[in-house]
């Protein structure tokens, strides 16, 4: 994954550098502006890197890179849905699943930016329930010919919208964050969990074999986990490949092609070292 930013590589020349390299998935993060008053602080602590408030937008940074690419699956990590307005945004969706010859995966997360939020008209105590809501109905216009959908935060009538994603019935969902009840969420509306990489790995390793459990018990079977921001170790993959890691998703800093190919060469020297090459 990587913040396209104007600085960095673009997003078609990324895209196919990492095709070339064997990899199955890009990710690309959502912020449509940084408030100035930066009220809410930094979740990672300290300042907010520059790219927050630089980086495209992922729907056409996608575009770019499923035009320069056959194979690599093209991925929101994360779509902020809380920002978004539903109907426009399962079109969007639908347009590139098809475009892309139905390569999408769909990261979505209610954020963290409580301002960030409040600028597109969302309460931040609201705001998973807005996610689900948003989430729910944009499944009902992409497998329904005459879609509704009548919540508490979205309410339409009947509607069409085509087309329609090609992966059936969507394109997997995959619900972003850590906070205490993200895995009630998976399981009520998502595909995969997607929560990011922390310090304390015992500790979500172990919330990953739960989730897989709680999962099961929930008649969902074997959902997904897809670990984002993921440290470049080779035993840290080996270590959440054994807690039911099917993904594990690099971070790539917003760099010029040449950097970027240097990190990408060190990550190859990772793989190679966690699969005893």
């Amino acid at each position: 994954m990587m913040f396209p930013t104007e600085y960095s590589v673009a997003p078609d020349e990324l895209a196919a550098m990492v095709e070339q390299r064997g990899y199955e998935s890009l990710f690309f993060p959502e912020h449509t502006h940084i408030p100035a008053s930066r009220a809410t602080p930094y979740p990672a602590g300290g300042e907010l890197p520059r790219e927050y408030w630089h980086t495209y937008d992922p729907f056409i940074a996608l575009t770019a890179a499923a035009a320069a690419t056959e194979r690599l699956r093209l991925a929101t990590g994360i779509c902020l849905v809380v920002e978004r307005d539903p109907i426009t945004t399962a079109k969007e969706v639908a347009s590139l699943d098809h475009l892309s010859g139905g390569r999408l995966l769909f990261g979505v997360g209610a954020g963290w930016n409580l301002e960030e939020m409040a600028n597109h008209g969302t309460d931040g105590s609201r705001r998973f329930g807005v996610m689900r809501e948003r989430v729910e109905a944009m499944k009902q216009i992409w497998s329904e010919e005459e879609a509704s959908y009548h919540g508490e935060h979205v309410r339409f009538e009947e509607i069409w919208s085509f087309p329609k994603p090609l992966q059936k019935p969507h394109p997997p969902i995959l619900v972003g964050g850590n906070g205490p009840k993200v895995v009630d969420r998976v399981i009520a509306y998502g595909d995969e969990w997607m929560p990011n990489a922390m310090p304390d790995a015992e500790a979500l390793q172990a919330r990953i074999r739960e989730f897989k459990a709680r999962a099961q018990d929930a008649g969902r079977g074997p959902l997904g986990v897809t670990l984002y921001a993921a440290p470049g170790k080779a035993q840290a993959i080996a270590g959440y490949e054994d807690a039911g890691v099917g993904r594990y998703v690099f971070l790539l800093m917003s760099a010029g092609r040449e950097e970027t190919e240097q990190r990408l060469d060190r990550l190859d020297g990772v793989i190679a070292e966690y699969r005893g090459g």
